[in-house]
Protein backbone atom coordinates (compact mmCIF):
# COMPACT_ATOMS: atom_id res chain seq x y z
CA UNK A 1 0.00 0.00 0.00
CA UNK A 2 1.93 2.98 -1.35
CA UNK A 3 0.59 6.55 -1.31
CA UNK A 4 2.43 7.63 -4.45
CA UNK A 5 0.89 4.76 -6.38
CA UNK A 6 -2.53 5.54 -4.92
CA UNK A 7 -2.30 9.17 -6.01
CA UNK A 8 -1.16 8.07 -9.45
CA UNK A 9 -4.28 5.88 -9.71
CA UNK A 10 -6.47 8.87 -8.87
CA UNK A 11 -4.72 11.11 -11.38
CA UNK A 12 -4.99 8.52 -14.16
CA UNK A 13 -8.70 7.73 -13.59
CA UNK A 14 -10.68 8.36 -16.78
CA UNK A 15 -14.20 7.64 -15.56
CA UNK A 16 -16.16 8.36 -12.37
CA UNK A 17 -15.57 6.17 -9.37
CA UNK A 18 -18.48 3.88 -8.72
CA UNK A 19 -18.37 4.54 -4.98
CA UNK A 20 -16.45 7.31 -3.20
CA UNK A 21 -16.09 7.10 0.58
CA UNK A 22 -15.33 10.12 2.76
CA UNK A 23 -13.72 9.06 6.04
CA UNK A 24 -10.96 6.59 6.91
CA UNK A 25 -12.10 5.34 10.29
CA UNK A 26 -13.68 1.99 11.10
CA UNK A 27 -16.90 2.71 9.20
CA UNK A 28 -15.35 4.19 6.08
CA UNK A 29 -12.70 1.49 5.84
CA UNK A 30 -15.37 -1.15 6.31
CA UNK A 31 -17.38 0.36 3.46
CA UNK A 32 -14.28 0.40 1.24
CA UNK A 33 -13.59 -3.28 1.98
CA UNK A 34 -17.19 -4.25 1.29
CA UNK A 35 -17.48 -2.24 -1.92
CA UNK A 36 -14.10 -3.24 -3.34
CA UNK A 37 -14.62 -6.92 -2.52
CA UNK A 38 -17.89 -6.79 -4.50
CA UNK A 39 -15.89 -5.49 -7.46
CA UNK A 40 -17.00 -1.84 -7.39
CA UNK A 41 -14.42 0.81 -8.35
CA UNK A 42 -13.86 2.37 -4.94
CA UNK A 43 -12.02 5.48 -3.72
CA UNK A 44 -11.63 6.44 -0.06
CA UNK A 45 -10.44 9.84 1.15
CA UNK A 46 -9.31 10.59 4.73
CA UNK A 47 -8.59 14.13 5.90
CA UNK A 48 -5.82 13.01 8.28
CA UNK A 49 -4.46 9.52 8.89
CA UNK A 50 -6.49 6.32 8.89
CA UNK A 51 -8.21 5.90 12.29
CA UNK A 52 -6.85 9.24 13.49
CA UNK A 53 -10.08 10.02 15.34
CA UNK A 54 -12.50 7.87 17.30
CA UNK A 55 -11.41 4.59 15.71
CA UNK A 56 -7.99 4.57 17.42
CA UNK A 57 -9.32 5.78 20.78
CA UNK A 58 -11.75 3.04 21.77
CA UNK A 59 -11.77 0.92 24.93
CA UNK A 60 -10.16 -1.85 22.82
CA UNK A 61 -13.12 -4.20 23.09
CA UNK A 62 -15.03 -6.23 20.51
CA UNK A 63 -18.16 -6.90 22.49
CA UNK A 64 -21.90 -7.39 22.43
CA UNK A 65 -22.43 -4.66 24.98
CA UNK A 66 -23.50 -5.80 28.43
CA UNK A 67 -24.92 -2.37 29.21
CA UNK A 68 -27.18 -2.46 26.15
CA UNK A 69 -28.69 -5.68 27.45
CA UNK A 70 -29.53 -3.84 30.67
CA UNK A 71 -31.14 -1.10 28.58
CA UNK A 72 -33.30 -3.69 26.83
CA UNK A 73 -31.67 -3.24 23.40
CA UNK A 74 -31.56 -6.97 22.71
CA UNK A 75 -31.39 -6.62 18.92
CA UNK A 76 -28.19 -4.55 19.14
CA UNK A 77 -26.62 -7.07 21.53
CA UNK A 78 -27.51 -10.02 19.27
CA UNK A 79 -26.10 -8.29 16.18
CA UNK A 80 -22.91 -7.27 17.99
CA UNK A 81 -22.35 -10.77 19.38
CA UNK A 82 -22.66 -12.24 15.90
CA UNK A 83 -20.22 -9.67 14.53
CA UNK A 84 -17.85 -10.37 17.42
CA UNK A 85 -17.76 -14.00 16.31
CA UNK A 86 -17.00 -13.02 12.72
CA UNK A 87 -14.15 -10.74 13.78
CA UNK A 88 -12.62 -13.47 15.92
CA UNK A 89 -12.70 -15.72 12.85
CA UNK A 90 -11.63 -13.18 10.22
CA UNK A 91 -8.93 -11.32 12.17
CA UNK A 92 -7.58 -13.84 14.72
CA UNK A 93 -4.20 -12.08 14.83
CA UNK A 94 -5.80 -8.99 16.36
CA UNK A 95 -8.92 -10.20 18.19
CA UNK A 96 -8.78 -12.54 21.17
CA UNK A 97 -10.94 -13.95 23.93
CA UNK A 98 -10.67 -11.99 27.19
CA UNK A 99 -12.23 -13.12 30.49
CA UNK A 100 -13.93 -10.39 32.55
CA UNK A 101 -14.55 -10.51 36.29
CA UNK A 102 -17.50 -8.62 37.76
CA UNK A 103 -16.69 -8.24 41.48
CA UNK A 104 -19.52 -8.45 44.02
CA UNK A 105 -19.54 -6.35 47.19
CA UNK A 106 -23.21 -6.88 48.10
CA UNK A 107 -24.91 -10.25 48.59
CA UNK A 108 -27.35 -9.68 45.72
CA UNK A 109 -24.82 -8.61 43.05
CA UNK A 110 -23.48 -12.08 42.21
CA UNK A 111 -26.88 -13.70 41.52
CA UNK A 112 -28.24 -10.53 39.86
CA UNK A 113 -25.36 -10.07 37.42
CA UNK A 114 -25.00 -13.80 37.01
CA UNK A 115 -28.54 -14.09 35.62
CA UNK A 116 -27.94 -11.19 33.21
CA UNK A 117 -24.68 -12.66 31.96
CA UNK A 118 -26.33 -16.05 31.43
CA UNK A 119 -28.72 -14.22 29.11
CA UNK A 120 -25.66 -12.73 27.39
CA UNK A 121 -24.32 -16.26 26.84
CA UNK A 122 -27.69 -17.39 25.50
CA UNK A 123 -27.90 -14.54 23.01
CA UNK A 124 -24.40 -15.34 21.71
CA UNK A 125 -25.51 -18.86 20.79
CA UNK A 126 -22.98 -20.68 18.64
CA UNK A 127 -20.88 -17.51 18.49
CA UNK A 128 -20.23 -17.74 22.23
CA UNK A 129 -16.59 -17.76 23.31
CA UNK A 130 -16.92 -18.87 26.94
CA UNK A 131 -19.59 -19.53 29.55
CA UNK A 132 -20.22 -17.21 32.48
CA UNK A 133 -20.40 -18.54 36.03
CA UNK A 134 -20.31 -17.41 39.63
CA UNK A 135 -16.99 -17.13 41.47
CA UNK A 136 -16.18 -17.63 45.11
CA UNK A 137 -14.39 -14.86 46.97
CA UNK A 138 -11.15 -16.87 46.91
CA UNK A 139 -11.35 -17.60 43.19
CA UNK A 140 -12.15 -13.96 42.42
CA UNK A 141 -8.97 -12.86 44.21
CA UNK A 142 -6.95 -15.57 42.46
CA UNK A 143 -8.00 -14.14 39.10
CA UNK A 144 -7.64 -10.49 40.17
CA UNK A 145 -5.09 -10.47 43.02
CA UNK A 146 -5.00 -6.65 43.14
CA UNK A 147 -8.77 -6.36 43.61
CA UNK A 148 -9.92 -4.57 46.79
CA UNK A 149 -10.67 -7.44 49.22
CA UNK A 150 -12.56 -5.47 51.86
CA UNK A 151 -16.25 -6.31 51.60
CA UNK A 152 -15.73 -8.60 48.59
CA UNK A 153 -18.20 -11.50 48.56
CA UNK A 154 -17.31 -13.10 45.22
CA UNK A 155 -17.88 -12.34 41.57
CA UNK A 156 -19.04 -13.44 38.16
CA UNK A 157 -16.83 -14.28 35.19
CA UNK A 158 -17.87 -13.88 31.56
CA UNK A 159 -16.10 -13.64 28.21
CA UNK A 160 -15.82 -10.96 25.55
CA UNK A 161 -13.13 -10.07 23.02
CA UNK A 162 -10.30 -7.58 22.88
CA UNK A 163 -8.45 -6.10 19.91
CA UNK A 164 -6.04 -3.43 18.71
CA UNK A 165 -8.28 -0.87 17.05
CA UNK A 166 -5.77 1.16 15.02
CA UNK A 167 -3.98 -1.92 13.73
CA UNK A 168 -7.28 -3.41 12.62
CA UNK A 169 -7.97 -0.17 10.75
CA UNK A 170 -4.64 -0.44 8.90
CA UNK A 171 -5.36 -4.06 8.04
CA UNK A 172 -8.80 -3.10 6.73
CA UNK A 173 -7.16 -0.48 4.52
CA UNK A 174 -4.77 -3.09 3.17
CA UNK A 175 -7.65 -5.54 2.65
CA UNK A 176 -9.53 -2.92 0.63
CA UNK A 177 -6.40 -2.13 -1.38
CA UNK A 178 -5.86 -5.83 -2.10
CA UNK A 179 -9.32 -5.89 -3.67
CA UNK A 180 -8.59 -2.91 -5.88
CA UNK A 181 -9.72 0.05 -3.78
CA UNK A 182 -7.72 3.27 -3.90
CA UNK A 183 -7.22 4.90 -0.51
CA UNK A 184 -5.61 8.24 0.29
CA UNK A 185 -4.83 9.72 3.67
CA UNK A 186 -4.21 13.45 4.11
CA UNK A 187 -6.76 14.43 1.47
CA UNK A 188 -9.51 16.67 2.82
CA UNK A 189 -12.91 17.02 1.15
CA UNK A 190 -13.69 20.72 0.73
CA UNK A 191 -17.06 20.49 -1.01
CA UNK A 192 -19.47 18.31 -2.94
CA UNK A 193 -19.65 18.24 -6.73
CA UNK A 194 -23.24 18.45 -7.96
CA UNK A 195 -24.86 17.93 -11.34
CA UNK A 196 -28.54 18.89 -11.67
CA UNK A 197 -28.77 19.12 -7.86
CA UNK A 198 -27.52 15.56 -7.40
CA UNK A 199 -24.24 14.69 -5.68
CA UNK A 200 -21.80 13.59 -8.39
CA UNK A 201 -18.48 13.63 -6.60
CA UNK A 202 -16.33 15.81 -4.37
CA UNK A 203 -13.91 18.71 -4.39
CA UNK A 204 -10.82 17.85 -2.35
CA UNK A 205 -7.33 19.06 -1.50
CA UNK A 206 -4.20 16.94 -1.15
CA UNK A 207 -2.64 18.30 2.04
CA UNK A 208 0.83 17.09 1.10
CA UNK A 209 1.09 18.78 -2.30
CA UNK A 210 -1.60 21.43 -1.93
CA UNK A 211 -3.15 20.27 -5.17
CA UNK A 212 -6.91 20.75 -5.68
CA UNK A 213 -8.80 17.69 -6.92
CA UNK A 214 -12.20 17.30 -8.57
CA UNK A 215 -13.30 13.70 -8.30
CA UNK A 216 -16.45 12.36 -9.93
CA UNK A 217 -18.40 9.44 -8.48
CA UNK A 218 -21.64 7.57 -9.07
CA UNK A 219 -22.39 7.74 -5.35
CA UNK A 220 -20.72 9.42 -2.36
CA UNK A 221 -20.75 7.89 1.12
CA UNK A 222 -20.30 10.15 4.14
CA UNK A 223 -18.63 7.96 6.78
CA UNK A 224 -16.97 10.67 8.82
CA UNK A 225 -18.24 9.81 12.30
CA UNK A 226 -18.49 12.85 14.55
CA UNK A 227 -17.83 15.07 11.52
CA UNK A 228 -20.81 13.70 9.57
CA UNK A 229 -22.90 16.83 10.02
CA UNK A 230 -20.16 18.98 8.44
CA UNK A 231 -20.34 16.92 5.25
CA UNK A 232 -24.15 16.89 5.36
CA UNK A 233 -24.16 20.69 5.45
CA UNK A 234 -21.95 20.76 2.36
CA UNK A 235 -24.92 19.05 0.72
CA UNK A 236 -27.65 21.07 2.46
CA UNK A 237 -26.71 24.14 4.48
CA UNK A 238 -29.97 23.86 6.42
CA UNK A 239 -29.49 20.22 7.47
CA UNK A 240 -30.30 19.65 11.13
CA UNK A 241 -27.73 18.02 13.39
CA UNK A 242 -27.84 14.25 13.33
CA UNK A 243 -24.97 13.71 15.78
CA UNK A 244 -24.91 14.29 19.53
CA UNK A 245 -21.22 13.75 20.32
CA UNK A 246 -20.08 12.21 23.59
CA UNK A 247 -16.54 11.93 24.91
CA UNK A 248 -15.03 8.84 26.47
CA UNK A 249 -11.76 9.25 28.38
CA UNK A 250 -9.22 6.60 29.39
CA UNK A 251 -6.13 6.41 31.56
CA UNK A 252 -3.27 3.94 31.08
CA UNK A 253 -1.44 2.42 34.05
CA UNK A 254 1.43 0.00 34.57
CA UNK A 255 0.60 -3.70 34.42
CA UNK A 256 1.31 -4.05 38.15
CA UNK A 257 -2.10 -2.52 38.85
CA UNK A 258 -3.80 -5.48 37.13
CA UNK A 259 -1.57 -8.55 36.73
CA UNK A 260 -2.97 -11.75 35.31
CA UNK A 261 -5.03 -12.43 32.21
CA UNK A 262 -8.46 -11.18 33.33
CA UNK A 263 -10.12 -7.78 33.09
CA UNK A 264 -12.44 -6.05 35.57
CA UNK A 265 -15.92 -4.87 34.63
CA UNK A 266 -17.99 -2.66 36.94
CA UNK A 267 -21.59 -2.71 35.66
CA UNK A 268 -22.67 0.72 36.86
CA UNK A 269 -20.65 3.75 37.93
CA UNK A 270 -21.85 7.08 39.30
CA UNK A 271 -22.57 8.38 35.78
CA UNK A 272 -24.37 5.19 34.75
CA UNK A 273 -21.59 3.81 32.57
CA UNK A 274 -19.83 0.51 32.60
CA UNK A 275 -16.26 0.86 33.88
CA UNK A 276 -13.48 -1.38 32.57
CA UNK A 277 -9.93 -2.08 33.69
CA UNK A 278 -8.33 -4.08 30.89
CA UNK A 279 -4.86 -5.59 30.34
CA UNK A 280 -3.64 -4.38 26.94
CA UNK A 281 -0.15 -4.53 25.41
CA UNK A 282 1.43 -5.06 28.85
CA UNK A 283 -0.36 -2.00 30.25
CA UNK A 284 -3.76 -1.47 31.87
CA UNK A 285 -6.45 0.68 30.23
CA UNK A 286 -9.06 2.11 32.60
CA UNK A 287 -12.19 3.68 31.12
CA UNK A 288 -14.49 5.04 30.15
CA UNK A 289 -16.45 8.21 30.85
CA UNK A 290 -19.48 9.54 29.00
CA UNK A 291 -19.33 13.33 28.79
CA UNK A 292 -21.43 15.44 26.38
CA UNK A 293 -19.33 17.73 24.19
CA UNK A 294 -20.29 20.49 21.79
CA UNK A 295 -17.12 20.96 19.74
CA UNK A 296 -15.72 18.11 17.68
CA UNK A 297 -12.01 17.94 16.99
CA UNK A 298 -9.45 15.48 15.71
CA UNK A 299 -7.57 15.80 19.01
CA UNK A 300 -10.07 15.67 21.89
CA UNK A 301 -8.57 16.04 25.35
CA UNK A 302 -9.85 14.44 28.56
CA UNK A 303 -11.36 16.91 30.98
CA UNK A 304 -9.84 17.20 34.46
CA UNK A 305 -13.06 15.90 36.01
CA UNK A 306 -12.91 12.80 33.77
CA UNK A 307 -9.39 11.96 34.92
CA UNK A 308 -10.43 12.51 38.53
CA UNK A 309 -13.44 10.24 38.02
CA UNK A 310 -11.34 7.42 36.57
CA UNK A 311 -8.66 7.64 39.25
CA UNK A 312 -11.30 7.70 41.98
CA UNK A 313 -13.18 4.68 40.63
CA UNK A 314 -10.00 2.72 39.96
CA UNK A 315 -9.02 3.34 43.58
CA UNK A 316 -12.35 1.93 44.76
CA UNK A 317 -11.68 -1.44 43.16
CA UNK A 318 -7.90 -1.81 43.31
CA UNK A 319 -5.72 -2.38 46.36
CA UNK A 320 -3.12 0.05 45.03
CA UNK A 321 -4.75 3.44 44.51
CA UNK A 322 -3.45 4.97 41.28
CA UNK A 323 -2.20 8.53 41.52
CA UNK A 324 -1.73 11.07 38.73
CA UNK A 325 2.00 10.29 38.63
CA UNK A 326 1.17 6.63 37.92
CA UNK A 327 -0.65 7.47 34.69
CA UNK A 328 1.47 6.62 31.62
CA UNK A 329 -0.94 8.12 29.11
CA UNK A 330 -4.41 9.64 28.87
CA UNK A 331 -6.57 9.68 25.78
CA UNK A 332 -10.11 10.52 24.75
CA UNK A 333 -12.37 9.58 21.85
CA UNK A 334 -15.59 11.12 20.58
CA UNK A 335 -18.61 8.89 20.01
CA UNK A 336 -20.89 9.77 17.06
CA UNK A 337 -24.12 9.11 18.93
CA UNK A 338 -27.31 9.62 16.99
CA UNK A 339 -29.50 12.07 18.90
CA UNK A 340 -32.60 12.27 16.73
CA UNK A 341 -35.61 12.89 18.92
CA UNK A 342 -33.60 12.24 22.06
CA UNK A 343 -31.58 15.44 21.91
CA UNK A 344 -32.41 16.24 25.52
CA UNK A 345 -31.30 12.85 26.80
CA UNK A 346 -28.00 12.21 28.55
CA UNK A 347 -25.51 10.73 26.09
CA UNK A 348 -25.32 7.51 28.09
CA UNK A 349 -28.95 6.92 27.09
CA UNK A 350 -28.59 7.63 23.37
CA UNK A 351 -28.57 4.90 20.76
CA UNK A 352 -25.43 2.97 19.81
CA UNK A 353 -27.30 1.58 16.79
CA UNK A 354 -26.10 2.78 13.42
CA UNK A 355 -28.14 5.14 11.31
CA UNK A 356 -28.20 5.28 7.52
CA UNK A 357 -29.65 8.37 5.86
CA UNK A 358 -29.95 9.39 2.23
CA UNK A 359 -30.42 13.03 1.28
CA UNK A 360 -32.61 14.30 -1.55
CA UNK A 361 -29.49 14.83 -3.64
CA UNK A 362 -28.28 11.25 -3.05
CA UNK A 363 -25.61 11.73 -0.39
CA UNK A 364 -25.42 8.55 1.70
CA UNK A 365 -24.53 9.11 5.36
CA UNK A 366 -23.70 6.25 7.69
CA UNK A 367 -23.03 7.04 11.35
CA UNK A 368 -23.51 5.81 14.90
CA UNK A 369 -22.72 2.18 15.67
CA UNK A 370 -19.44 0.95 17.11
CA UNK A 371 -16.28 -0.88 16.09
CA UNK A 372 -17.80 -4.31 16.73
CA UNK A 373 -20.54 -3.80 14.16
CA UNK A 374 -18.46 -1.99 11.50
CA UNK A 375 -18.85 -4.87 9.01
CA UNK A 376 -22.64 -4.96 9.20
CA UNK A 377 -22.78 -1.17 8.94
CA UNK A 378 -20.70 -1.39 5.78
CA UNK A 379 -22.91 -4.09 4.28
CA UNK A 380 -26.06 -2.03 4.82
CA UNK A 381 -24.37 1.06 3.41
CA UNK A 382 -23.08 -0.55 0.23
CA UNK A 383 -26.42 -2.26 -0.38
CA UNK A 384 -28.17 1.11 -0.39
CA UNK A 385 -25.40 3.03 -2.15
CA UNK A 386 -25.29 0.52 -5.00
CA UNK A 387 -29.05 0.89 -5.49
CA UNK A 388 -28.84 4.69 -5.56
CA UNK A 389 -25.99 4.60 -8.07
CA UNK A 390 -27.65 1.99 -10.24
CA UNK A 391 -24.68 -0.35 -9.91
CA UNK A 392 -24.84 -4.02 -10.78
CA UNK A 393 -26.34 -6.03 -7.92
CA UNK A 394 -23.48 -7.96 -6.31
CA UNK A 395 -23.68 -9.84 -2.99
CA UNK A 396 -21.69 -8.93 0.11
CA UNK A 397 -18.88 -11.43 0.79
CA UNK A 398 -17.31 -9.95 3.95
CA UNK A 399 -18.85 -12.42 6.41
CA UNK A 400 -16.26 -14.95 5.28
CA UNK A 401 -13.52 -12.60 4.09
CA UNK A 402 -10.18 -12.94 5.94
CA UNK A 403 -8.76 -9.57 6.90
CA UNK A 404 -5.19 -8.73 5.91
CA UNK A 405 -2.72 -10.31 8.33
CA UNK A 406 -5.02 -13.25 9.08
CA UNK A 407 -3.05 -15.78 11.13
CA UNK A 408 -4.68 -18.21 13.53
CA UNK A 409 -1.39 -18.75 15.36
CA UNK A 410 -0.06 -15.20 15.45
CA UNK A 411 1.21 -15.62 19.02
CA UNK A 412 4.14 -17.62 17.63
CA UNK A 413 5.54 -14.33 16.28
CA UNK A 414 6.07 -12.94 19.77
CA UNK A 415 6.22 -9.11 19.82
CA UNK A 416 5.33 -9.06 16.11
CA UNK A 417 2.07 -10.98 16.70
CA UNK A 418 -0.19 -7.97 15.90
CA UNK A 419 1.17 -8.03 12.34
CA UNK A 420 -0.09 -11.56 11.81
CA UNK A 421 1.02 -13.00 8.47
CA UNK A 422 3.23 -9.93 7.84
CA UNK A 423 5.41 -10.80 10.85
CA UNK A 424 7.92 -13.01 8.95
CA UNK A 425 8.53 -10.25 6.40
CA UNK A 426 9.11 -7.70 9.16
CA UNK A 427 11.44 -10.10 10.95
CA UNK A 428 13.39 -10.47 7.71
CA UNK A 429 13.54 -6.68 7.35
CA UNK A 430 14.94 -6.47 10.88
CA UNK A 431 17.85 -8.62 9.69
CA UNK A 432 18.33 -6.92 6.33
CA UNK A 433 18.49 -3.22 7.16
CA UNK A 434 21.24 -1.68 9.29
CA UNK A 435 20.23 -1.62 12.97
CA UNK A 436 16.85 -2.99 11.94
CA UNK A 437 16.37 -4.93 15.16
CA UNK A 438 17.32 -1.96 17.34
CA UNK A 439 14.53 -0.87 19.67
CA UNK A 440 13.09 2.63 19.53
CA UNK A 441 12.88 2.68 23.33
CA UNK A 442 14.26 0.25 25.92
CA UNK A 443 10.82 -0.26 27.51
CA UNK A 444 9.13 -1.31 24.24
CA UNK A 445 9.82 -4.08 21.72
CA UNK A 446 9.12 -1.80 18.72
CA UNK A 447 12.08 -1.76 16.32
CA UNK A 448 13.48 0.53 13.66
CA UNK A 449 12.44 -1.99 11.00
CA UNK A 450 8.79 -1.53 12.00
CA UNK A 451 9.05 2.18 11.20
CA UNK A 452 10.46 1.34 7.78
CA UNK A 453 7.67 -1.20 7.25
CA UNK A 454 5.03 1.38 8.22
CA UNK A 455 6.42 3.86 5.70
CA UNK A 456 6.81 1.37 2.86
CA UNK A 457 3.66 -0.71 3.27
CA UNK A 458 1.19 1.08 5.55
CA UNK A 459 1.23 4.69 4.28
CA UNK A 460 2.65 6.18 7.48
CA UNK A 461 3.53 9.79 6.66
CA UNK A 462 4.36 11.37 10.02
CA UNK A 463 5.96 10.58 13.36
CA UNK A 464 2.48 10.64 14.86
CA UNK A 465 1.24 8.05 12.35
CA UNK A 466 3.97 5.68 13.51
CA UNK A 467 3.90 6.24 17.27
CA UNK A 468 0.14 6.70 17.70
CA UNK A 469 -1.36 4.19 15.25
CA UNK A 470 1.12 1.91 13.42
CA UNK A 471 2.58 1.20 16.83
CA UNK A 472 0.72 2.21 20.00
CA UNK A 473 3.49 3.81 22.01
CA UNK A 474 1.74 7.18 22.40
CA UNK A 475 -1.24 5.56 24.11
CA UNK A 476 0.89 3.16 26.17
CA UNK A 477 3.48 5.62 27.48
CA UNK A 478 3.38 9.15 26.15
CA UNK A 479 6.73 10.21 27.64
CA UNK A 480 8.52 7.17 26.27
CA UNK A 481 7.07 7.93 22.83
CA UNK A 482 8.46 11.46 23.07
CA UNK A 483 11.93 10.02 23.63
CA UNK A 484 11.50 7.82 20.55
CA UNK A 485 10.29 10.64 18.29
CA UNK A 486 13.69 11.86 16.98
CA UNK A 487 14.69 8.35 15.86
CA UNK A 488 11.35 7.84 14.13
CA UNK A 489 11.62 11.20 12.37
CA UNK A 490 15.10 10.33 11.08
CA UNK A 491 13.97 6.97 9.72
CA UNK A 492 10.87 8.45 8.07
CA UNK A 493 12.85 11.30 6.54
CA UNK A 494 15.15 8.80 4.85
CA UNK A 495 12.24 6.65 3.65
CA UNK A 496 10.14 9.57 2.39
CA UNK A 497 13.00 11.65 0.99
CA UNK A 498 12.52 14.55 3.39
CA UNK A 499 15.18 16.99 4.66
CA UNK A 500 16.48 18.09 8.05
CA UNK A 501 13.95 20.91 8.36
CA UNK A 502 11.12 18.37 7.92
CA UNK A 503 12.67 16.17 10.61
CA UNK A 504 12.88 19.01 13.08
CA UNK A 505 9.33 20.15 12.36
CA UNK A 506 8.04 16.61 12.78
CA UNK A 507 9.70 16.18 16.16
CA UNK A 508 8.49 19.56 17.41
CA UNK A 509 4.94 18.86 16.25
CA UNK A 510 4.91 15.42 17.83
CA UNK A 511 6.27 16.61 21.17
CA UNK A 512 3.56 19.26 21.36
CA UNK A 513 0.90 16.63 20.58
CA UNK A 514 2.24 14.04 23.04
CA UNK A 515 2.30 16.48 25.95
CA UNK A 516 -1.49 16.45 25.74
CA UNK A 517 -1.39 12.72 26.59
CA UNK A 518 0.45 13.29 29.86
CA UNK A 519 -0.68 14.56 33.27
CA UNK A 520 1.39 17.50 34.43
Amino acid sequence: MDRTEMMRAVESAREPWELLVIGGGATGLGVAVDAASRGYRTLLLEQSDFAKGTSSRSTKLVHGGVRYLRQGNVSLVVEALKERGLLLRNAPHLVRNLPFVVPSYDWWEGPFYGIGLKMYDLLAGRQGIGRSHLLSRRRTLELIPTLEPEGLTGGVIYHDAQFDDARLAIDLARTAAAHGAVLLNYVVVTGLLKVRDEVAGVHARDLESGRELELEARVVVNATGVFADRIRRMDDAAARDLITPSQGAHIVLDRSFLPGDSAIMVPKTADGRVLFAIPWHDRVVVGTTDTPVHDVTLEPRPFAEEIEFLLEHAARYLVQDPRPEDVRSVFAGLRPLVGGEEQGSPTSALSRDHTLSISRSGLVTITGGKWTTYRRMAQDTVDHAATIAGLDDRPCITRDLPIHGHDEHAERHGPLAPYGSDAPAIAALMREVPRGAERLHPDFPTTRAEVIWAARHEMARTVEDVLARRTRMLLLDARASMQAAPAVAAILAEELGEDEAWREAQVASYLELARGYTLG
